[in-house]
């Protein structure tokens, strides 16, 4: 896999403070992406297990109460190996988001099983027509924040919307 950041303090991309991890590689090319440069495959630094080592370091942090996925696309078939394997070594007492431009609903059979290790998945793509600078943790209006445990043991989507 490849990156292009770890956020060490990040307090924008899920509830409360965490460490956020910009994957490479991006097959859904939302119009006016914040992240244009996490499109290519190629691009950013290799992951290597020196990387996942400071990573997984920052992670354990106490104050740290969170990890993300974001991207780049962190659940496109070239990141799920390793988005995979790092939601299974993050400790449970660490909250884990999945930010993804792909729906629950059409997720494929390699996606589910990555992102039943989340606690919550923010998904669908970006559509800049439905922008909104007042939603909390997301770009555009129809993206949602998905609370996974609760939508697996429901049979359908939970939004946090929905636990308010």
């Amino acid at each position: 896999m490849r990156y292009a950041q770890i956020r060490q303090l990040d307090v924008s991309n899920g509830k409360g403070v965490g460490v956020s991890l910009f994957v490479q590689g991006c097959p859904i090319h939302c119009i006016n992406c914040f992240n244009k440069s996490t499109w290519d495959p190629n691009g950013g630094k290799l992951w290597t297990p020196e990387v996942e080592k400071k990573f997984l370091d920052l992670v354990n942090r106490d104050y740290i109460k969170r990890v993300s996925f974001l991207g780049g696309e962190p659940l496109y078939s070239i990141n799920i190996p390793t988005i995979k394997h790092l939601l299974q070594v993050i400790p449970n007492t660490k909250s884990k988001w999945i930010y993804t431009g792909y729906r629950w609903e059409n997720f494929s059979r390699e996606q589910e099983r990555t992102i039943v290790l989340a606690d919550y998945v923010v998904d669908g793509p970006y559509i800049d027509d439905l922008k909104d600078m007042r939603l909390e943790f997301r770009g555009s209006s129809n993206q949602r924040i998905i609370d996974v445990k609760k939508s697996l043991e429901y049979g359908s989507v939970v939004t946090l919307e929905n636990l308010v």
